[in-house]
């Protein structure tokens, strides 16, 4: 019964984490998309929520990993995609031209991608650590 339990909570936590993905590529998409938004939304809603995403992909993936875990992957991985963008060479920065390349490694370093990277993954790790609590997957001791 107890492992029965064990598989739902995890089968649901993975639907809660790809929604969650979903929902942030969409506001994603759509903080840069609306001129109606105001300007501050605009120019900072589109890192925010791709950090955020980034987090949510990583809960989806490593599940049973602690929320610590997918913290730290999250901020380095999204250092390493905004400090990445120092280098220049031709072949990177013809990727970087297509939609889902620029989308992925952006576009140009900026140090405030960073304030907001950071911003939006301390954001989703306290609201996931308020809601995780509730929802703690049962570990069975084998």
């Amino acid at each position: 019964m107890m492992k029965i339990q064990s598989d739902l909570i995890i089968k649901r936590k993975r639907i809660y984490y790809l929604i969650a993905i979903l929902i942030s590529i969409a506001f994603g998409l759509a903080s840069r998309s609306f001129d109606a938004l105001p300007h501050f939304i605009v120019i900072h809603a589109g890192d925010i929520l791709w950090a955020m995403m980034i987090y949510f992909l990583f809960r989806l993936v490593f599940l049973h990993k602690s929320l610590h875990t997918a913290f730290i992957l999250s901020i380095v991985f999204c250092f390493l995609i905004e400090f990445s963008q120092l280098y220049q060479a031709d072949w990177i920065n013809t990727l970087r031209g297509t939609l889902f390349g620029g989308l992925i490694l952006g576009k140009g370093y900026l140090f405030i991608d960073l304030v907001r990277y950071s911003f939006g993954i301390v954001l989703v790790y306290v609201v996931d650590k308020l809601n995780y609590p509730r929802t703690r997957i049962i570990r069975n001791n084998l």
